[in-house]
């Protein structure tokens, strides 16, 4: 029995069987361990890099670019778009190529934007045009996501997955938080010396180095990517075709679910990317970037809590409810706005976004709990009376159906990076604030609590989780 448990040697492992409970103990869960917390710092500089825009668009112009609010925003919200799209393709890839072999490929891609941008930012001449291409870019940290969350949930057995997944996106997810903390500091020093090029001049006669915001990641990028190509796996027994994983697209509950995955991870990327100009546009005597981090940091360390409190009393129960905190936050963030005339509380704004943010991250680990429950529920029952072969089938195909939504799912989820951004851009140049946008995503979440009551809450329900 010891030799059948004896871990594999080399990068491709043949025998994986993670619902074994004697298998697991004595050598899955310390496999899939590894993996997991070397998926982590690759997504999190995923993340960094997707978002690196929202704080350097609040210094563009302080450095010489005359760029209006509309155009920033835009290059706020393109790296959403592009990076949503990536994802589309991105959730097919691991049983394609291999997690091993994709997570460090993905993970090198963003060397391109992180390089770019650091030389483009030092030229006054650089049109706008390319920073829209290297925001585009920029998008490549974005599809990571689907195809990292897709690669641990085959290593993971399901019971285990809210916490897994929330562990993998919540600490990736602190990415945004990081790279809003770091860009502030590192952009006031000149790190690299005469090989990081000149400083730029302000207006008040200090000075930035504001090429820091994409060349501080490059020695990371290159560290991760070495340690993902030699530490991780590929799991033979996830391979799959595309036309194999195509078959989601026929089922109901996969466009459900990224109905909802949209109003969980798309406010939290979207708000992410939108929070510091908005702070600028809004309160513009406050010192926006001394605040931004703090939005995706909570939102980020209530993801891991929302998958583990889904674990123990129900995706669905904590998606629903945590929709109605939600529509309450965004109540508390309008109040606390200036309206005609009135200055506002910032930090009572400040506050309902921290509440906010929290929601945001809580439903993203409670939905994504939801998801390979609702998909092994499916398979089972369709299996049921056929015998233990069946049944073995039956979870195969739901661990790589779950696998394939949790990253379309993910992909559909991530256009909330470009479609929040731009709200609010839209409303403050159509109204002159952002109150316009907030009363559509209320009504959107409400739209999502009926979605989760009637098919997955209600007593009754298509497939209660």
């Amino acid at each position: 029995m010891s030799i059948l448990h004896q871990p594999e040697k080399g990068p491709v492992i043949h025998d994986w069987r993670p619902e074994d409970p004697s298998f697991w103990g004595a050598s899955g869960k310390k496999t899939a361990m590894r993996n997991l917390w070397m998926s982590i710092p690759a997504l999190l500089l995923a993340f960094a890099v997707w978002m690196v825009w929202s704080t350097v668009i609040v210094r563009l112009n302080a450095i010489g670019f005359t760029f209006s609010t509309d155009q920033l925003f835009w290059l706020a919200a393109l790296p959403g778009l592009s990076g949503a799209t990536l994802r589309i393709f991105y959730s097919f890839m691991v049983p394609i190529f291999g997690g091993r072999r994709w997570t460090a490929l993905s993970t090198a891609s963003l060397l391109l934007p992180s390089i770019w941008m650091g030389f483009a930012v030092q030229d006054l001449s650089t049109p706008y045009s390319i920073f829209v291409i290297i925001a585009l870019l920029c998008g490549f940290g974005g599809g990571n996501f689907a195809s990292s969350m897709s690669n641990i949930s085959f290593f993971y057995p399901k019971a285990q997955q809210g916490t897994a997944l929330g562990l993998n996106a919540g600490l990736g997810n602190l990415g945004v938080s990081v790279m809003q903390f770091c860009v502030p500091l590192v952009i006031g020093a000149g790190l690299f010396g005469a090989a990081g090029g000149d400083a730029q001049a302000l207006a008040d006669g200090g000075q930035l180095w504001l090429q820091n915001a994409g060349f501080i990641w490059v020695p990371f990028i290159l560290l991760v990517t070495l340690a993902a190509w030699f530490g991780m796996n590929d799991l033979s027994s996830a391979k799959a075709s595309f036309s194999e994983q195509a078959v989601i697209f026929t089922r109901q509950h996969n466009w459900l679910m990224c109905w909802l995955y949209l109003a969980t991870f798309g406010s939290f990327i979207g708000f992410a990317a939108a929070f510091p100009l908005l702070i600028k546009t809004a309160f513009p005597a406050v010192t926006a970037l001394k605040f931004a981090f703090l939005g995706p940091l909570v939102g980020a360390l209530a993801r891991p809590l929302g998958g583990w409190v889904a674990d123990k009393l129900g995706g669905a129960r904590v998606t629903l409810w945590n929709f109605v905190a939600m529509i309450v936050a965004v109540f508390g963030v309008l109040h606390f706005l200036p309206e005609a005339g009135e200055a506002g509380n910032f930090y009572g704004f400040l506050a309902m976004f921290m509440l906010l943010f929290v929601t945001t991250g809580i439903g993203n680990g409670s939905t994504f709990r939801m998801i390979p429950v609702i998909f092994r529920t499916f398979h089972e029952r369709a299996s049921a009376g056929q015998g233990a072969p069946a049944r073995e089938q039956a979870l195969r195909e739901a661990g790589k159906e779950s696998a394939a939504v949790l990253g379309f799912s993910s992909a559909i989820g991530a256009f909330g990076a470009f479609f929040i951004p731009k709200s609010f851009g839209t409303s403050i140049a159509l109204t002159g604030g952002p109150a316009m946008a907030l009363y559509i995503f209320v009504a959107y979440y409400v739209s999502c609590i009926a979605v989760t009551w009637w098919w997955y809450s209600r007593k009754g329900a298509a497939i209660p989780c």
